[in-house]
């Protein structure tokens, strides 16, 4: 039987009630099977051990994190005492970029019994996963502010994109289509943002010809928004770079 170390940090606010039943969900997963064992460590990070000490997790918590073989992440975020841009960079940012972790895989799936929202949508009618690039983007963290309380005080929030960043996002995508419908659609606003979304367009054009058995789409994120709402179940796989793809989750 194979033993795996699991970081366990349930963070603020729904991640402490749901991490312990996702727990039992995984214990009642090894009984059944009996083919592996998970050793937890709890780890109390979050915005109640910023109130304390000042940071979201201590100065050597990446290096805590190396030696286990997953980390199970609740939830981050407590906007009444501790700003929302503090926490998130603060500890799941600083987690996902530490350990390059480029995919973000957001299934959305109808259960049998649960009523949608959309009219007339039943179980089976949506089924798709998004590939959410993240590490880069929108979120890359590149940036600044100067002249503080000055009339001319400047921000500026840089969007990082790399050939290889979106490279490996995208072949990630193809091969996951591949394993479905083989239909994929690459979201971009790239009539829009002229640089790095064209960028990101090359690369998917680039990186389909790997893939001549799964047929693609293009499409404006504006437009792909009001697809999943409309006709979602007309979506299979579609990628996108890092700030769209949170946003179409969301919906």
């Amino acid at each position: 039987m194979k033993e795996y170390k699991i970081a366990v940090i349930p963070g603020d606010g729904i991640g402490q009630e749901v991490t312990p039943e996702g727990v039992r969900v995984l214990e009642a997963v090894s009984e059944v099977t009996g083919d592996f064992k998970l050793n937890y460590e709890y780890f109390p990070w979050g915005c109640d051990y910023y109130l304390k000490n000042g940071s979201m997790m201590p100065s050597n918590g990446i290096d805590i994190l190396r030696s286990f073989d997953a980390i199970y992440f609740g939830a981050v975020g407590l906007p009444a005492q501790v700003p929302d841009h503090v926490s998130l960079h603060g500890l799941l940012i600083k987690i996902r970029l530490e350990f390059d972790q480029y995919i973000c895989l957001r299934p959305g799936y109808l259960l049998p019994g649960v009523k949608s929202p959309l009219g007339g949508k039943k179980s089976g009618d949506i089924d798709f996963v998004i590939v959410r690039e993240n590490t880069e983007g929108e979120y890359s963290g590149a940036g600044g502010r100067c002249h503080p309380g000055q009339p001319f005080e400047l921000a500026l929030e840089t969007s990082v994109f790399t050939k290889i960043g979106a490279e490996r996002t995208i072949r990630y995508a193809f091969k996951l289509a591949q394993s479905r419908k083989k239909h994929l659609i690459c979201v971009t606003k790239s009539n829009a943002q002229r640089y790095t979304l064209t960028l990101w367009d090359e690369c998917f054009s680039r990186v389909a010809k790997e893939f001549p058995d799964v047929s693609t789409e293009h499409m404006l994120v504006d437009a792909m928004a009001a697809r999943l709402v409309l006709k979602p179940e007309s979506v299979d796989v579609a990628v996108a770079s890092n700030m769209f793809g949170d946003i179409l989750t969301d919906i």
